[in-house]
C-alpha cells in the first residue's frame, strides 16, 4: 500500500511565488520505493487513476529542481526553468509504462530536459541561436565543453568538433551566435554616444531620393498614358463599361449596365472581360504591372 503525500494543493505548488518555500516543500515529499512507484504507475496506466498520477508527479518534483539547477548558467529565471521541467515531468508520467521495468526518474529525465532545453532556446536570445536538431545538440554541448570564458582557440575548437562529430567551422559559427548580444532596432535615447550604432541607422531611406522620386513619377505618367491609350482603342460601349465599372466613384453594377444597353448581365460581364484583356495587353507590352 502506498503512503499518502502531505496535504498540499497541487495547483498551489508554483515555484514562481516563493522559490525557497517551494523547494522546501517539494524536498519534504518522501521518495517512493520501487514497489510503491510500480503500484501507482499501474493504477494510472491501467485504470486512469488521476490521484496516482498526482502522487507520482509530486514525489518526483525534487528531481526537477535538481536538474533545473544545472542550467543556472543561462541567466534565466530559476523558477521558470523548474516550471518548464515540471511540464516535462507530467508528460513523462502520462507516458510511463510500468511494464518496461525502469524507474520513473530514469524515464522522466529525457522529458524534463527536453522541456527545459526548448525553454532556453526560446528565451536565451531574441534571435534564435539554434533551430535544427544538430544545432541544438551543439549549443548545449558547446556550453558544457567550453573550459574558459574567452574565445575558443584552434585546438579547443578542433577537440570539440571531433567529440561532437561536426566541422570546426560549425563550432566557430555556433560560438559566434552564443556570444553575440541582442541589440534593439531603434536607438537608445539614454545613450547618445552609441545611438548611431543602432540598426535603424544602417538602413537606406530612399523615400525622398530625387532619382527614385523621378523614376516613380515617370512610371506613373507612363502607366496613365498607356491606360488612356488602351481605353481609346476600345469601342464606345466597352469603354463606357470599364469606366462605369472601374474608374467611376459610384461604380455601376452589371445589372445597371444591362438595363442601360438592353442586354443581359452575363453579356455585360463578357464585354467587360474582353475589354480588360485588351487593356492588360497594352499595359504589359509597356512593362506596366497589372
Amino acid at each position: 500500500m502506498t503512503k499518502s503525500l502531505p496535504a498540499v494543493a497541487f495547483e498551489n505548488l508554483a515555484p514562481g511565488q516563493n522559490l525557497d518555500a517551494y523547494i522546501q516543500v517539494v524536498n519534504g515529499f518522501e521518495i517512493l520505493s520501487a514497489e510503491e512507484e510500480k503500484e501507482l504507475a499501474e493504477r494510472l496506466y491501467y485504470k486512469g487513476d488521476l490521484q496516482a498520477a498526482r502522487q507520482l508527479v509530486m514525489s518526483h518534483l525534487r528531481f526537477v529542481v535538481h536538474i533545473a539547477k544545472s542550467y543556472s548558467g543561462y541567466g534565466l529565471n530559476q523558477a521558470d526553468l523548474i516550471q518548464e521541467g515540471n511540464v516535462g515531468l507530467m508528460k513523462a508520467v502520462k507516458r510511463f509504462n510500468p511494464e518496461v521495468g525502469v524507474r520513473l526518474v530514469s524515464f522522466a529525465v529525457h522529458w524534463i530536459k527536453a522541456e527545459i532545453h526548448e525553454y532556453i532556446l526560446r528565451n536565451w536570445r531574441i534571435v534564435k541561436v539554434a533551430t535544427t536538431k544538430a544545432q541544438r545538440k551543439l549549443f548545449f554541448n558547446l556550453r558544457s565543453s567550453k573550459k574558459r570564458l574567452g574565445w575558443l582557440n584552434q585546438a579547443e575548437a578542433r577537440e570539440i568538433a571531433e567529440t561532437l562529430g561536426v566541422k570546426e567551422s560549425t563550432v566557430y559559427e555556433m560560438e559566434g551566435r552564443m556570444t553575440a548580444q541582442d541589440m534593439g532596432f531603434d536607438a537608445d535615447n539614454d545613450d547618445d554616444e552609441s545611438a548611431f550604432q543602432a540598426p535603424v541607422y544602417t538602413l537606406e531611406d530612399t523615400r525622398y531620393n530625387p532619382a527614385t522620386m523621378a523614376e516613380n513619377e515617370n512610371y506613373e505618367d507612363d502607366a496613365n498614358s498607356r491606360l488612356l491609350s488602351a481605353l481609346e482603342d476600345l469601342d464606345e460601349r466597352s469603354k463606357d463599361i470599364l469606366m462605369q465599372r472601374w474608374l467611376s466613384e459610384n461604380k455601376a453594377t452589371l445589372h445597371d449596365l444591362a438595363a442601360k444597353y438592353g442586354v443581359s448581365a452575363e453579356r455585360i460581364r463578357q464585354l467587360e472581360k474582353n475589354a480588360m484583356k485588351k487593356v492588360r495587353k497594352v499595359l504589359e507590352a509597356g512593362g506596366i504591372e497589372v
